[in-house]
């Protein structure tokens, strides 16, 4: 199995959302942040994909039908060299403002509260099964991509400018006809007229609102 689908959108995009629908679409597993922390061994490879060593894709990502979210969506340029058939999936938000307040109440708040230390025990529960490599990893990751994403990540210009230069860089780089745009008001049509498949007869996910998100973030402080 390959990737079908290769996801190019940043954190907070509908991406959790997308993650089910894919899954429901295609009958495989599609590989999302979430998958890490069942899977913390992955994280030195995606470390040290960020330095330039690059996995065999193929192996690595075996028995993945399609990826959304960071990491997967940081190498979109190399995943979607290395499946030239998948669609590349630009998910993002109605507004670049509208984007970073979800952003910043979440995901960049999260940072925050781990990289500042007020964590209980000195680690996010998600990591608490860790071996002590495998935390150190998935640190040493999550810096490497708030660093080469936004310079800055707590500055509200840099993020916004990161992420529309972002989008930017993907529509420049993908041919038309594997590109396709979307945000989560879209639903199932566009990304099933993509994929060549029906439309399901059933709501589209819902899924990792900010309040779901913000109550996982505040039990960083559970102890």
């Amino acid at each position: 199995m390959g990737l079908r689908v290769v996801g190019a959108g940043f954190p907070r995009t509908g991406t959790t959302s997308l993650k089910a629908a894919l899954e429901r679409l295609l009958g495989a597993p599609c590989y999302h942040m979430r998958e890490l922390f069942g899977r913390l061994d992955d994280a030195a490879v995606w470390r040290d994909a960020y330095a330039g060593v690059m996995p065999d894709w193929h192996r690595f990502l075996g028995g993945y039908a399609a990826g959304v979210d960071w990491p997967v969506s940081w190498f979109w340029r190399e995943l979607s060299a290395a499946y030239p058939d998948a669609l590349v999936l630009l998910s993002r938000r109605e507004s670049p403002e509208h984007w970073y307040r979800s952003m910043d109440k979440t995901v960049l708040e999260g940072a925050r509260r781990i990289w500042s230390g007020d964590v209980a025990g000195g680690r996010p529960p998600l990591l608490a099964y860790g071996t002590p490599e495998q935390v150190r990893a998935v640190g040493e990751m999550m810096r490497a991509m708030f660093g080469a994403a936004f310079d800055e990540p707590f500055d509200r210009d840099n993020v916004i400018a990161a992420y529309e230069r972002h989008l930017d860089e993907v529509r420049a780089a993908v041919p038309a006809h594997r590109l396709l745009e979307w945000q989560p008001a879209d639903g199932w049509e566009p990304l099933c007229a993509a994929l060549g498949l029906p439309v399901p007869d059933e709501p589209f996910p819902h899924e990792n609102t900010t309040a779901d998100m913000r109550d996982r973030i505040n039990q960083l402080d559970d102890r």
